[in-house]
């Protein structure tokens, strides 16, 4: 069938059949699909949805347009995967936890999308870290150290890169649809036996609704689960900052510190114990999720974390004394200066998002797919919620490269904040879903 006639079929509210979507998505591999009708696709699913049969089969398809990994290790393999956010880190220290309670960990990372930051985009910051090995390499890393994060070589899910970044410049992220297949395709192609989805709900993620984030996690457990990958969901707060921290490089130095024990954040804390609790539970390791919170964090206070974070840099290209020293290898932006409130009070609300465009006006995040990235800019000591900010405490430090990026970011700041009342303190994790 010819391209046009999907796109048409789809754009009329039509199921597609499973042929239909599999042409489709050759022809998206091959290239004999352009990008224009690629971005058509991608609208017109976007506005009309898939059903059930139509989303596995667009999963399948796209994980089926390259290599499908298989492992034969000695423990389960294993990932966590996140719908984004501002400040969220978490997979850059979850990871090596996970591998130092006996998991594999072959994580296959995205970059940037919309207002949220990307995993790859952060490790892209550390000089010398190979975000796309070749397979040989990714199974080396994943089979000696534990874990390894990179990006999707040519070989795993090459539909889905391209997808992916015409997704990005063309307002068609929050699909439903798109977003499952996007994800469990190359987790699929990952060869993974067991995933948890951290599926971010609020001002700062893309399902700003609950209702939303609840499809959301329902259409990747089934999904998943009905492809033969055991899968469940977290959704998780994201009306405010994750962690106090938004751009690439601030990232990775956050990561590290928290890595060392030397920064403790409650909210990053929980949130990467509670989904690393997720997959232990369900690989046999832990009988309970609170008898995997206590492992976890055994991982993460005796240094055993650590070590298997700066081995996977160091086996993937990076520095070798990287943990050691992270500020030498980091760049910094030349102008870091704090943003003020205009009154003094206490943070009752934050407008999540407007801080990842922010970071983008700053040159952290991109307006086009081809955008390079300045690694060294962002924001840092972000306030959450419920922090008072006055005239010794500023919203946060800009990290800036020029003064006109430094003011523009500036009032994005400043506009996010609401100045309000006390309200009591929630946890990070709001619903489980596991069918």
């Amino acid at each position: 069938m010819l391209p046009q006639e999907v796109i048409r079929a789809k754009r009329d509210g039509r199921t597609l059949t499973s042929n239909e979507v599999q042409e489709f998505i050759s022809g998206l591999t091959n290239g004999s699909v352009s990008e224009g009708q690629v971005a058509a696709f991608a609208m017109a699913v976007f506005f009309k949805g898939m059903s059930a049969d139509e989303a596995v089969g667009l999963t399948l398809a796209m994980r089926d347009s390259g290599t499908v990994l298989t492992w034969d290790l000695p423990g389960p393999v294993v990932d966590k995967h996140s719908t984004g956010g501002i400040g969220d880190n978490l997979s850059l220290m979850l990871a090596p936890m996970l591998a130092a309670c006996g998991c594999y960990v072959p994580m296959i990372s995205g970059r940037g999308l919309g207002h949220t930051g990307g995993t790859l985009d952060k490790l892209d910051s550390i000089p010398g870290y190979n975000t796309a090995p070749g397979l040989d390499l990714f199974r080396k890393v994943t089979r000696e150290v534990g874990c390894a994060i990179i990006g999707q070589t040519a070989d795993l899910a090459p539909a889905d890169k391209r997808l992916y970044g015409i997704r990005d410049v063309t307002a068609t992220v929050e699909s439903v649809p798109l977003i499952t297949a996007s994800i469990l395709s190359k987790k699929l192609a990952a060869g993974l036996q067991h995933l948890v989805m951290d599926v971010k709900f609020g001002s700062g993620a893309f399902m700003s609704k609950l209702e939303d984030a609840q499809a959301l996690a329902k259409s990747l457990v089934s999904v998943a689960n009905g492809a033969g990958l055991k899968t469940t969901a977290l959704i998780t707060d994201m009306d405010q900052p994750l962690a106090p921290y938004a751009g690439n490089a601030l990232e990775v130095l956050h990561a590290v510190g928290f890595l060392k024990n030397h920064i403790v954040n409650y909210r990053v804390q929980e949130t990467t114990v509670a989904l690393g609790a997720e997959l232990l539970v369900s690989a046999g390791i832990a009988a309970s999720r609170e008898a995997a919170s206590i492992q976890l964090l055994k991982a993460l206070q005796s240094g055993a974390a650590l070590e298997i974070f700066a081995r996977m840099v160091a086996a993937l290209g990076g520095p070798k004394d990287f943990i050691e020293r992270p500020e030498s290898y980091l760049k910094a932006a030349p102008i870091i200066r704090p943003v003020y409130a205009d009154a003094e009070g206490v943070i009752a609300k934050i407008a999540t998002r407007d801080l990842g465009l922010a970071v983008i006006e700053l040159g952290g995040g991109r307006r086009r797919a081809d955008d390079k990235i300045d690694h060294a800019v962002g924001l840092s000591q972000l306030l959450g919620k419920n922090f008072v900010s006055d005239n010794n405490t500023p919203l946060c430090m800009v990290n800036a490269r020029d003064e006109a990026s430094f003011a523009r970011a500036a009032a994005l700041v400043k506009n996010a904040y609401v100045i309000g009342e006390t309200r009591p303190e929630v946890s990070p994790i709001l619903e489980r879903i596991t069918a």
